[in-house]
């Protein structure tokens, strides 16, 4: 575990210590990914999110310095096609949603540190995640997130989904996103083959 300085608002923040972080990056290198935005991958985290019926979803790369999300729902700064698509932006941008965040925001770090899913129903009820600045910052209450660990066995990032209210995922739920991120590691697997 790494402590961080406290925050602003006087807390300790516990980012999960990464030792795979290296050849996670370097791996992800190979594949061509975490390093800009990519449409197919706004396309699945916005079935995700609908699948889900949360207002945020995301495909999550984790570096060995920042988070990059080349999936993202809503888009935040992003073109955004269709129908809607300058009010998903506006929504996005409202909330700070962007591409990159550090990695002591957030609970996707610690999923792939976990290499399994998490599931926190209400943020509030669990110490280590309720201070955590996504709780504050950007109002999530609810997370649900899986890794996406490839043929190699690491662990790339995440797909994870969040909501402003507590949501009880249950065991639905944990299927569904760990259905969502099989799913999308085969279509990983299709890229590395000439996709």
């Amino acid at each position: 575990m790494s402590y961080d300085p406290p925050r602003p608002a006087g807390r300790l923040l516990l980012t999960p210590e990464d030792k795979e972080a290296p050849a996670r990056t370097s791996r992800l290198r190979v594949l061509g990914l975490g390093e800009r935005p990519e449409p197919a991958l706004d396309a699945f985290a916005e079935r995700l999110a609908e699948v889900a019926g949360t207002p945020y979803a995301m495909v999550n790369f984790i570096g060995e310095e920042r988070q990059f999300f080349a999936g993202l729902h809503p888009l935040g700064t992003a073109a955004t096609a269709g129908a809607g698509g300058a009010a998903k932006r506006a929504e996005g941008a409202r909330l700070g949603l962007g591409r990159h965040m550090t990695r002591d925001y957030g609970f996707c770090p610690h999923v792939v540190v976990r290499r399994k899913a998490l599931v926190l129903e209400d943020v509030r009820d669990y110490p280590r995640f309720a201070g955590n600045p996504v709780v504050d910052e950007f109002g999530i209450r609810s997370y649900l997130g899986a890794p996406l660990l490839d043929r190699t066995g690491i662990a790339l990032g995440t797909v994870c989904v969040a909501d402003v209210e507590p949501r009880p995922w249950g065991r639905s739920g944990l299927d569904t996103i760990k259905a969502m991120a099989a799913e999308l590691v085969e279509q990983i697997a299709l890229r590395e083959g000439g996709f």
